[in-house]
């Protein structure tokens, strides 16, 4: 029997197409995509607080998780009177009308597109030049255990008290957490991002060791990043409830405070939230009702002054990713255009050296989705400041070598 091509769901009345709606997006679980738009429907009214009213880009899995997503700023021209749109500028000179959904329907919508998780900007429609939330995202380098990601968050909770915020903890469906502060639309993104960036220099004075706020991956080892690069303008994170592309169908799931220490991410997927969503509500309830100003934490800014100068970039004849020049003994292993490809090809290197990789540590290995025009590609490296210099191999031809930029016309070159 052949699955079915579409059928129809009633939304609060309005009717949303739903396309394929067989089709099995997790097989190790067998959930499919109507599977996926039931799911929303039952957590939509914490899935629209941390999404609702505010534009998006849409992160879109056209052929299921095991392919890479394409990103997709601008608005499909077909949308439905119910999607509503917002423009943003961009610094750079672009611009992008953006969808911005209030209702369950639009949440269908959406995930009919293939989307998972939602990906809306720290702003409302209203007003797209003063963002009403500030995003800590705490990012575990690798070997790092869920407890000390805790102990980061627990002071990050208190760095932010004693400035006059709330945090509102929620797992970010992976291996981290991440801490929403809503804030008076007050202030412009320049601001937004030196608070964060300040929040995070303060937790790093406080926590020494256990967390970072260093720019460069390689140089933060084994401790929880506290990524405030996610504050800026043309940044997006998985909102509440959003559904990431693990094979458990992983959600990023909001918490409270006690139950930080006791939870653990993998607790929480399309098949669990739900019951969860539908016995206790939702931890967030209160967090429009608890913006504050971020003036504690810009007068913290101008207490502990610059935080150092910009990133130094690699000439452009040389390094032709236009990075700065590492102060880490760094070798490139490879770029690739899927993530198996790049693990695929570390083993392959691995398998060079077998004699080196038994002297690194786990946040040595560097591998990084690097954001392209409208997809990710993937880059790794290995970092030898383990190694005896006299032992480190040189950098030799890649394992792989994709050119994300190949056949790509840039507007005014030749």
């Amino acid at each position: 029997m052949s699955a079915k091509s579409e059928t129809h769901v009633d939304v609060g009345g309005t009717v949303v197409r739903v396309s394929s709606p067989d089709k099995v997006v997790f097989p190790d679980s067998g959930i499919t995509k109507l599977d996926l738009v039931r799911y929303y429907l039952d957590v939509a009214d914490g899935a629209l607080r941390g999404a609702g009213g505010r534009p998006m880009v849409l992160k879109r899995f056209p052929k299921g998780i095991d392919e890479e997503p394409f990103f997709q700023k601008r608005v499909p021209e077909n949308h439905p009177d119910y999607v509503e749109t917002a423009t943003l500028h961009y610094s750079r000179g672009t611009s992008a009308e953006e969808a911005v959904i209030r209702d369950a329907a639009g949440l269908a919508w959406v995930v009919n597109l293939g989307c998972l998780d939602l990906n809306p900007h720290p702003v409302r429609a209203e007003d797209l030049d003063h963002p009403d939330e500030l995003r800590i995202d705490l990012d575990p380098m690798p070997g790092v255990e869920w407890t000390q990601i805790v102990d980061v968050a627990m002071v990050a909770r208190e760095v932010l008290d004693d400035h006059g915020l709330v945090g509102w903890p929620k797992t970010s469906g992976s291996r981290g957490l991440h801490i929403l502060v809503r804030i008076a639309p007050a202030w412009d993104f320049r601001d937004l991002r030196l608070a964060a960036e300040t929040l995070a220099r303060e937790v790093e004075n406080r926590a020494p060791g256990l967390a970072t706020a260093r720019w460069w991956k390689e140089e933060r080892g084994e401790s929880v990043f506290v990524d405030f690069n996610q504050n800026a303008k043309d940044r997006t994170v998985a909102s509440a409830y959003s559904v990431r592309p693990l094979p458990d169908a992983r959600v990023s799931t909001p918490l409270d405070w006690d139950e930080v220490r006791i939870r653990r991410p993998e607790e929480f997927t399309v098949r669990t939230v739900p019951a969860r969503f539908a016995e206790r509500g939702d931890p967030h309830a209160g967090i429009d009702d608890a913006a504050g100003v971020l003036d504690g934490l810009l007068a913290l800014a101008a207490e502990l002054g610059p935080a150092g100068p910009p990133p130094r970039e690699a000439p452009r004849g040389g390094d032709r990713s236009g990075r700065r020049v590492s102060t880490m003994p760094l070798i490139e292993v490879a770029r690739t255009k899927t993530k198996p490809e790049a693990l695929e090809a570390l083993e392959a290197w691995k398998a060079k050296h077998p004699d080196v990789v038994g002297m690194l540590h786990p946040a040595d290995v560097l591998l990084d989705g690097m954001r392209g025009s409208s997809s990710l590609w993937y880059r790794v490296r290995v970092n030898l400041q383990h190694v005896p210099e006299p032992e480190r191999p040189a950098q030799g031809e890649l394992e792989a070598d994709y050119d994300p930029w190949a056949g790509r016309t840039w507007p005014g070159r030749t």
